[in-house]
């Protein structure tokens, strides 16, 4: 099923992006593996970043990534069935074991399985705290790490802000770094920390080397606040992610209550 459901949905986005003159710049994509498992991490800067992640693996050798996403997205009416026929993996989180013996079989079968560690968009557009998930599945399948960086993609849809999916000319920088191999006595917190330091470095240097820059101050949001922009800082960003977490669980609890 994947098989006829995943190429379509690509070539449909890539059709997309070119009637909007999405300016792509894939860089490192020797880096991504022909054959076997491999675990691709990326970061999180955009709702659309499922598509972005992949596309360098796709365009470049094929490699159809299958992603770990939260259970709510499979079950939406229009999103669920594409993301059960792509093959992507739902993540229960109350549960996330099945997710996690799915994903590490899948590396097993030869398949890239792909990971978020921050587990959700950061709204500083900086690297938030790892998760380690991604280094011990990586560990279990005995499968390399490959990290990905995306630049622009937060200008499209990002967290807090209005969708401009109609946005044309916006660069969007994918960057493929060298794979990271485990070796058997490597600790996931050390191996997270390593992998983290190498996407901090690569996502910096697309930061920097991107083509595009803000048109006033009101355009200024998309830029992290240390290269000048408005965007939230880190703490900021966790601040304001606290906070929408507890009106969730109010909004949750008074559910229930009432």
């Amino acid at each position: 099923m994947a098989e006829f459901v995943y190429p379509p949905v690509i070539r449909t986005a890539l059709a997309a992006f070119k009637a909007l003159d999405v300016r792509f710049d894939i860089q490192g994509a020797e880096h991504v593996p022909v054959t076997g498992g491999a675990v691709l991490v990326s970061n999180h800067i955009s709702y659309l970043d499922f598509i972005f992640a992949g596309m360098g693996a796709f365009k470049v050798a094929k490699r159809k990534t299958r992603f770990m996403a939260k259970d709510d997205v499979f079950k939406h009416r229009i999103s669920g069935p594409l993301m059960r026929g792509m093959k992507h993996i739902a993540v229960d989180r109350t549960d996330g074991q099945p997710a996690y013996d799915a994903a590490v079989s899948a590396l097993r079968a030869g398949e890239v399985v792909g990971v978020f560690p921050e587990a959700t968009i950061s709204r500083s557009f900086m690297l938030k705290k790892f998760k380690t998930g991604a280094a011990r599945m990586a560990a279990d399948a005995g499968a390399p790490l490959l990290p990905v960086v995306l630049w622009g993609t937060q200008q499209l849809w990002t967290k807090g802000r209005p969708k401009t999916l109609t946005k044309r000319h916006v660069p969007v920088t994918i960057m493929i770094g060298e794979p990271i191999h485990l070796a058997p006595t490597d600790k996931p917190v050390m191996v997270t920390r390593r992998l983290r330091a190498a996407m901090s470095e690569m996502l910096d240097r697309a930061q920097r080397e991107y083509p595009a820059r803000p048109k006033g101050s009101e355009d200024s949001w998309w830029l992290p606040a240390h290269l000048g922009g408005t965007a939230p800082t880190l703490e900021e960003a966790e601040a304001l992610d606290e906070a929408e977490a507890t009106a969730k669980a109010a909004r949750r609890a008074a559910a229930v209550s009432g």
